[in-house]
């Protein structure tokens, strides 16, 4: 039996996910969460063999979270379960500990498929991050400059677009201000940008925010 932690803002969607795993003999959810505090909590308190978790979550998001519990349980399998289009953050993640990356439209099937791939300590990927991949590793597709941000300043990027002032970002993030804003200033820098509007474009342009 697979267990299975749910991390998903919305009640509608955990409940869903729940009720399909229960139609599976080998799948069983254990827990559930509402963000990646949550989230982390959960992996404290063990007892999981595979997180399922979505990126786009009100108090903490997945892309925080993931750092967060790589650090704490470095072994435990997390499939990332999104709405936003995988050509924009698959490979990210999965280059920062994320063993796969499905997104919501998916065939349920495939969802199921990925937790019992996962759960054997292999990466799930679907074709179209593979030629992501394959194509990073001979250089034949320039990366776009997103891609290029390091974990922190991702984090800070999503807030900044998602019109978060960077005092509030400090206080969730547990930084400084004057550390924020250097974050801010490095994004803008490495993305060619000029203000906080312009990143807000940049990520709806790209999908990474809806």
């Amino acid at each position: 039996m697979i267990r299975i932690a749910i991390v998903d803002d919305h009640a509608i969607v955990r409940a869903g996910l729940r009720q399909f795993f229960a139609d599976h003999a080998d799948l069983e959810v254990v827990a559930e969460a509402a963000d990646g505090r949550e989230a982390l909590d959960l992996v404290r308190a063990g007892g999981i063999d595979v997180m399922v978790m979505d990126l786009s979550m009100g108090e903490q998001g997945g892309v925080e979270a993931l750092g967060a519990i790589k650090a704490h349980a470095p072994d435990l399998p997390v499939l990332i379960l999104s709405a936003l289009p995988e050509t924009h953050y698959a490979t990210t993640l999965l280059q920062r500990g994320a063993s796969g990356y499905l997104s919501k439209d998916c065939d349920p099937e495939h969802i199921a498929d990925a937790i019992r791939t996962v759960s054997r300590g292999r990466k799930y990927i679907s074709s179209t991050v593979a030629e992501q991949l394959a194509d990073a590793l001979v250089g034949g597709v320039e990366k776009p400059p997103h891609q290029k941000l390091s974990q922190r300043e991702l984090q800070v990027f999503l807030r900044l677009a998602a019109g978060e002032a960077v005092g509030n970002i400090a206080d969730q993030m547990s930084l400084s201000i004057k550390t924020v804003s250097t974050y801010r200033a490095r994004i803008l820098e490495k993305l060619g940008l000029a203000s906080n509007s312009d990143l807000t474009y940049y990520a709806l342009k790209n999908g990474l925010i809806q």
